[in-house]
């Protein structure tokens, strides 16, 4: 087999990373696994910093232009009940929320876990079920805490009933799909397949947080605080989750057997 882990797009970029004079060296002197723990660790506190941003700029009230301007932006000026665009691009936002719901992932969710009790991994399951439900109580928490009240300047399309910051769809669905993005992934060798799976989990991520200021139910910062809170939680976890099984304390990934396209069975090495 011509599979090699260092195909993952993440290898890849620490690769680039090699030819710089200074860091190149450093990175050399350091294993594949301490380097996937720096990269991941880097983008852990980049994600971090943007929450935090964002959470002292609503505190202090700096958001407000900002988050009227975007709103308003997306309704029709005659009408503010009106969001722009056809009648079935409201219907096809409502659909898209929905994926980041509560049910709908926490669904998803136990199915995964399930699947992966099926195929004997229950400490990776456990895991799973522990990151996403973490994930849930820290938004909630955050919401309680910051308690800012949701959008009043235009008619919600959907009914609401907890606090507005951070946006809990937009967080959860980045915890979720992210999370299960990176496991997809890491049962492929091959880049554009990790890349799929990974964008995937990206694109829906963002199109559950758009969904959610089209509607006008979320201020765009408590958006973008979701995502950003979200992408971080998710990728501790999977931190986290690299870390017990290279202790071997959580089961490994199995990987799926490559086929030819002619006859649709599993590749065999070549002599």
């Amino acid at each position: 087999m011509n599979a090699h882990p260092r195909n993952s797009l993440l290898h890849a970029g620490l690769r680039r990373l090699e030819s710089v004079p200074v860091i190149g060296p450093l990175l050399a002197s350091v294993s594949g696994m301490e380097r996937a723990t720096l990269a991941i660790l880097g983008f852990v506190a980049t994600a971090f910093y943007v929450f935090v941003k964002v959470a002292d700029e609503v505190l202090e009230g700096a958001t407000g232009q900002l988050d009227r301007g975007i709103l308003l932006a997306l309704r029709n000026p005659t009408d503010p009940s009106d969001p722009i665009g056809p009648p079935w691009l409201e219907e096809a936002m409502r659909d898209f929320t929905a994926l980041g719901g509560t049910s709908v992932l926490t669904l998803l969710t136990i199915l995964v876990a399930v699947f992966l009790i099926m195929t004997r991994k229950r400490h990776a399951a456990w895991l799973v079920l522990l990151s996403v439900a973490g994930g849930t109580a820290l938004s909630q928490i955050l919401k309680w805490g910051f308690d800012r009240p949701r959008p009043d300047l235009v008619p919600h399309g959907m009914a609401v009933y907890s606090q507005s910051f951070p946006s809990g769809h937009a967080m959860l669905s980045a915890v979720v799909y992210l999370t299960l993005g990176a496991l997809l992934a890491r049962t492929q060798a091959r880049t554009r397949v990790k890349v799929f799976f990974l964008g995937s989990a990206a694109a829906l991520t963002v199109i559950v947080g758009i969904s959610r200021i089209y509607l006008g139910v979320h201020w765009p910062t408590d958006v973008l605080g979701g995502w950003a809170l979200g992408a971080a939680w998710a990728c501790s976890c999977w931190l986290l989750m690299l870390w017990l099984q290279r202790r071997g304390e959580v089961e490994g990934e199995s990987a799926m057997p490559a086929y030819d396209d002619a006859d649709r069975q599993p590749s065999q090495a070549r002599k």
